[in-house]
């Protein structure tokens, strides 16, 4: 069974497999990671786990049981109790709900584990697939995005409210 887990240093090899396998995949979808991400691999690695290790950042993969890297899930810019959802899945399993359920495991996760309240996250126009993984793990339209911040494409903001992750029966400390 696939298990999501926080990004280490050991992950370094599959990630790479994992965004070398995918990369014209994904960029039919997304901005392209570019030449320069992968000649430099090793260092932007190393400053995602940087980034990671002082908060600002929360990166983690869907790893299967052969070691393979199915998807990346990151919580970016973190501050306020907010913080922006990226993600993307492997080609293979793409359209068989991993996507899904992994974004409403890390739902979970922000709230329990690093105490955010709120997600944000931007899909183009054109993906209709990332907008219906938006919707259907609890996120709603809120705007328009800056095409730059989509690589020169329309589309919209969405947003998730995260108090309702507790567990039920969970208390606030807040009496009525």
């Amino acid at each position: 069974m696939p298990e999501l887990q926080r990004l280490h240093a050991g992950h370094a090899p599959a990630v790479l497999a994992f965004e070398l396998a995918n990369r014209a995949w994904f960029a039919a979808s997304v901005p392209d990671r570019g030449d320069d991400f992968f000649d430099r691999f090793a260092d932007r690695y190393d400053a995602l786990l940087a980034e990671q290790e002082a908060g600002v950042c929360a990166f983690h993969v869907l790893v299967a049981e052969d070691g393979s890297v199915l998807g990346r899930f990151n919580l970016v810019d973190i501050e306020d109790r907010t913080a922006g959802l990226g993600y993307r899945v492997a080609q293979h399993v793409a359209g068989r709900g991993v996507a899904t359920a992994t974004v409403r495991e890390l739902c979970r996760t922000a709230a329990h584990r690093y105490g955010l309240r709120t997600l944000r996250a931007a899909a183009a126009r054109q993906n209709v697939a990332s907008q219906k993984v938006l919707v259907k793990a609890g996120f709603v339209p809120v705007g328009p995005t800056d095409p730059a911040h989509l690589g020169g494409k329309p589309g919209t903001w969405y947003r998730r409210e995260l108090m309702d992750d507790r567990p039920s029966g969970s208390s606030t400390g807040q009496h009525p």
